[in-house]
């Protein structure tokens, strides 16, 4: 197998990092690279002792800002990102190498992803589209859960029985051709959290690469399912909207920040989550309709 430089961005993930990393120091020919931006919980001291090398960022600058640190310090031929919650074993990045080194013209490969349980969780993504953001703003996923037409995710579990094409992957755990992800200078650090790994995959597939999803290789998520924090729901918001301004006409890129504000509203509407979650969606419609969104948590 060629060598893969594995990243783990790490913040405050101190109860999670080490059974993510361990596991990937005894596999031949990967390297890991752990990634802390200015954790206040000591994250880096429960992997002090591996053999991994480690980059502590003096200001958080986000996921994307992390993992290019992280890539940038390696040079091996593939790059891992993997989220700190994350698990995976040396049989399936094996897996993932055979899928990538059997055509040049792929530059990412994902893996299955499950949650600890068995659950399946919906990794294989379709890209924006105004159909789908004012179907999800109006709840309309819900009732037609596996029209493409409503929703971004791929939630027809017949879709990861076998390797696919899908549109783009989840950054939980993507493994990227390190020719490719440096000549499209990474990901795209503007964005704090969220999309980023959407917007990699859209200038993969604009370069003329492919993505591909591999269910030989599985990845265990933890935080695989679970819906974004309120206090990142402004975040998730800004992300969206910034993705739309980069890849969408000015036109389509205005009638989507509206998409994400109708979201915003229904959600605070009818939220399950009490104050807490009404609050973070009123905050995220606040952000979407700010001429220029910031990126960070507030």
């Amino acid at each position: 197998m060629p060598p893969i430089d594995v990243v783990v961005v790490s913040y405050n993930s101190a109860d999670e990092l080490r059974a993510c990393v361990e596991p990937l120091t005894r596999i031949d020919g990967v390297h890991v690279y752990v990634v802390d931006s200015n954790s206040s919980d000591d994250s880096l001291q429960t992997v002090a002792d591996l053999p991994v090398t480690t980059i502590a960022l003096e200001v958080n600058r986000g996921f994307g800002f992390g993992c290019n640190a992280g890539a940038r310090a390696g040079s091996a031929p593939y790059v891992l990102l993997l989220n700190p919650d994350a698990t995976i074993d040396g049989e399936s990045l094996t897996r993932m190498v055979a899928v990538a080194e059997g055509d040049a013209r792929i530059g990412a490969v994902a893996p299955r992803i499950i949650e600890p349980d068995g659950t399946l969780d919906w990794s294989q993504r379709r890209f924006p589209r105004l159909r789908s953001t004012y179907a999800q703003a109006l709840f309309l996923h819900r009732f037609f859960p596996l029209a493409p037409w409503t929703d971004e995710l791929v939630r027809d579990p017949a879709a990861y029985a076998s390797p696919a094409s899908p549109e783009w992957a989840s950054g939980a755990c993507l493994l990227v051709r390190r020719s490719a992800y440096e000549r499209l200078g990474g990901l795209d650090d503007g964005f704090f959290l969220y999309c980023e790994d959407m917007d990699l995959c859209r200038r993969l597939r604009d370069a003329g690469l492919d993505i591909r999803f591999e269910p030989a290789a599985v990845c265990v998520h933890q935080g695989g399912m679970s819906a974004p924090r309120a206090a990142l729901l402004p975040v998730l918001a800004a992300s969206r909207v910034r993705y739309a301004q980069l890849h969408r006409s000015a036109q389509v890129a205005f009638l989507e920040r509206l998409g994400v504000v109708l979201g915003g509203l229904s959600h605070a509407l009818v939220t399950r989550g009490g104050g807490e979650a009404r609050r973070g969606n009123l905050r995220a419609v606040r952000r979407a309709l700010s001429p220029r969104p910031r990126m960070g948590v507030d």
